[in-house]
């Protein structure tokens, strides 16, 4: 979103916004999110922040209510909104908002079937070991996209996540079968490359990661809403399936609490499959 502050008479509002969020080490992605949302908001109440009241950001959440914004994005809007002006502008209204409750939506599953179809799809080398790693290691796409070449244990099969989610390092599975390949892909590569660059040699983007999984997903003829996520998600669900203490699949995913982790014991088949319907029981 392209933002000129013309009714700023001074500088932009939000570069002192931009500037503590760096410093307090936020991710990128949440930088992005929190800026976009601020810079939103203003466009929409066409004020200086010094002159934004408690009802100017009701009124905004429920424009983006009206719009279809869900309850998630809307705690998020609350979330930029509140460190901008709690935090940085020292404004006190925001005790006032109430928050919209959090919508229980269960995550996207894949089954076993449906991820071979998928993965079946893709020739490129490159792109099958992103998405593979993706389900075979439970990462984000963001975690996908930043590894290193020394991030990769091959003697030990394990895979290390950098300040991933939260800044906190983990360590999760890497799978002997995908192990092979990937080690003989980065053969040539130094410690410090990315495991996975574009054709200028720079790490790839999110949205490429994102454009090769829904090719992939279109060509196989698989049905559901999926997403990259789509693969964690299944991983989490299908090594809760084999019987593996959730405790250790919370620590795998990087879950600070383990209510997070929980939500993978809902969409579990085992238990399901073993239970009949009453009508074949006529």
């Amino acid at each position: 979103m392209n933002y000129t502050p013309h009714y700023y008479p001074s500088q932009d509002p939000m570069r002192k916004l931009e500037q503590e969020l760096k410093i307090r080490g936020l991710s990128s992605k949440t930088i992005r999110a929190y800026l976009s949302y601020n810079k939103s908001f203003l466009d929409f109440v066409k004020k200086s922040p010094k002159l934004v009241k408690n009802e100017d950001i009701k009124r905004y959440l429920e424009y983006l209510a009206n719009r279809g914004v869900s309850n998630a994005t809307l705690n998020l809007v609350i979330n930029a909104l509140k460190f901008y002006y709690g935090q940085i502008m020292r404004r006190r209204f925001f005790w006032q908002i109430k928050r919209p409750k959090k919508e229980k939506v269960l995550p996207v599953v894949l089954s076993k079937n449906e991820i071979k179809k998928i993965l079946g799809q893709v020739n490129n080398v490159k792109h099958k070991l992103l998405l593979g790693l993706m389900y075979a290691s439970g990462l984000r796409v963001s975690e996908v996209c930043r590894l290193r070449v020394k991030d990769l244990d091959f003697d030990n099969d394990i895979l290390w996540v950098r300040q991933g989610k939260g800044s906190k390092d983990r360590q999760t599975l890497m799978p002997k079968n995908i192990s092979k390949i990937l080690q003989r892909y980065v053969n040539k590569k130094t410690l410090n490359d990315y495991v996975f660059e574009n054709r200028q040699g720079r790490r790839l983007s999110e949205r490429t990661v994102q454009k090769v999984f829904w090719q992939a997903l279109k060509k196989s003829g698989v049905k559901k809403h999926a997403t990259c996520h789509s693969l964690r998600h299944s991983f989490a669900t299908h090594l809760l399936e084999k019987g593996l203490d959730i405790r250790y699949i919370q620590e795998l995913l990087g879950h600070k609490r383990l209510e997070t982790t929980q939500i993978y014991t809902k969409v579990t088949s085992n238990k399901l499959q073993e239970i009949s319907s009453p009508l074949d029981d006529l």
